[in-house]
C-alpha cells in the first residue's frame, strides 16, 4: 500500500492525502477494474510514442499533424504541451503544424533551456523548411521567458518569428482588465 501510494503521489497535484484516498479506492475496486487499470497504463507506454518531428504525443510517427499533405509544412505553432494543440485546433483557423516543448522554462522549479524539447525545431529551421514560427506560450512569466528564449534561439536563422496575440478576452468588460492585460490589448491593436 505505502509503495501504490508513493507512486501515486509523483502524479501532477496529488498529494499525500488524495494518493492515499486514490490508493484506498483501487484497494476496494474488484480485480478488473484495477487490471484494467494497469493495463491501461501499461497500454500508453506501450503504443503511444512522441513525434520525430514535433514531439505531440502519437501512435504513428510522424504524427498525423506532421504527416498530413493538407497542411502547411513551413507554419509553425510552438506550444508548451500537447493538450494546447486541441485549444487551438478547435479555433479552425489554424492550417500549419505544430511543436510541442513540454513545458517552459521554469528557473525557480529547476527547469532550464536544456529541459526544453528544442532540438528538432532548431533543426527544421536550420534546414530550411519553415518560414514562420508561431510562439504560442502561455502569457505567465515562464510562457514570456519560454517565447523570449526561443525569439533568441531562432534569430540567426532568420526565420519569421511571431507571438500570439494577447489582452482583453472576448465577452469581457474592460473595467476588469489587469495593467498588463490592458497594455497588451493597445500593443495587439489592428486595422478595423
Amino acid at each position: 500500500m505505502a509503495r501504490l501510494i508513493e507512486e501515486l503521489r509523483k502524479l501532477p497535484g496529488i498529494g499525500s492525502k488524495n494518493a492515499q484516498r486514490l490508493a484506498f479506492h483501487i484497494l476496494r475496486s474488484n480485480g478488473e477494474d484495477a487490471e484494467a487499470l494497469a493495463d491501461a497504463i501499461r497500454n500508453l507506454k506501450a503504443k503511444l510514442q512522441l513525434c520525430s518531428n514535433c514531439n505531440n504525443i502519437t501512435d504513428v510517427d510522424p504524427c498525423v499533424y506532421c504527416a498530413s499533405p493538407t497542411r502547411n509544412q513551413r507554419l509553425v505553432c510552438v506550444v508548451e504541451e500537447p493538450t494546447n494543440i486541441a485549444t487551438i485546433e478547435k479555433t479552425r483557423s489554424y492550417n500549419g503544424v505544430f511543436h510541442v516543448l513540454h513545458g517552459t522554462l521554469s528557473p525557480l522549479h529547476g527547469v532550464g533551456p536544456e529541459h526544453l524539447r528544442t532540438g528538432n525545431l532548431l533543426a527544421r529551421v536550420s534546414r530550411g523548411d519553415v518560414d514562420e514560427v508561431i510562439l504560442a506560450t502561455s502569457p505567465t512569466v515562464e510562457g514570456e521567458a519560454t517565447a523570449g528564449y526561443l525569439a533568441d534561439m531562432l534569430r540567426p536563422a532568420r526565420v519569421r518569428v511571431t507571438r500570439i496575440a494577447t489582452g482583453v478576452p472576448a465577452g469581457s468588460d474592460i473595467e476588469y482588465a489587469d495593467e498588463v492585460t490592458m497594455s497588451r490589448a493597445l500593443e495587439g491593436r489592428r486595422e478595423m
